[in-house]
């Protein structure tokens, strides 16, 4: 009987070679293109690119996301930073839905269009309250609003926190509104059949 720690090649455990599918159909086959090609599916794409659509869309994703942190944060009477996050995956989704971006600018669009949106959910939610403080109309109040009034407010109630929160929902707005480009859409580009 073999000893538990003899790890003579006879008393190794054998190893099973894994089993190859039987019809070729199973496999996928590799995908390989050339550089020249790379370059016309590169092409191709970026044709189909819509920085317009991409920042229009990413405008009302923020101000969307921004008028649902107000409502939360108004109904609930308490401001959770992970709602910036929120605003950034939304908006970064939304520049890539619209703008089918896969240059640099997509990102930037999203992370600057992230930033507006946290913005102006605080901004949001500081009119709702002053607009009950005071007892005016909430559309009277936005209105009134001036930059110095904002700056002030966005001074008085910024905490340490908000800076983690902010950079994740500029990360997000960032990561999230680029074109995830797929062997399909190469094979799209090239005129391949799939």
């Amino acid at each position: 009987m073999a000893r538990k720690d003899d790890l003579t090649p006879e008393n190794l455990p054998k190893q099973v070679e894994p089993q190859k599918p039987d019809n070729d159909e199973a496999q996928q086959p590799e995908f390989s293109m050339t550089e020249e090609e790379a370059q016309r599916a590169m092409e191709f794409l970026r044709a189909e690119q819509n920085l317009i659509m991409g920042a229009v869309a990413g405008f009302i994703a923020a101000v969307s996301g921004a008028l649902i942190w107000a409502v939360i944060t108004v109904t609930t009477d308490y401001q959770s930073g992970w709602m910036a996050v929120g605003i950034g995956f939304l908006v970064g989704m939304a520049v890539r839905t619209a703008g089918k971006g896969i240059d640099q600018v997509f990102g930037v669009i999203g992370a600057v269009m992230a930033l507006v949106g946290c913005a102006l959910g605080n901004i949001f939610t500081f009119a709702y309250f002053l607009s009950m403080q005071t007892g005016s109309p909430l559309m009277e109040v936005l209105n009134q609003l001036d930059v110095e009034m904002v700056a002030e407010f966005m001074l008085t109630t910024f905490q340490v926190t908000d800076i983690l929160f902010y950079g994740l929902a500029l990360y997000f707005g960032y990561r999230y509104a680029f074109r995830q480009l797929t062997m399909d859409d190469f094979n799209r580009a090239l005129g391949r059949a799939m």
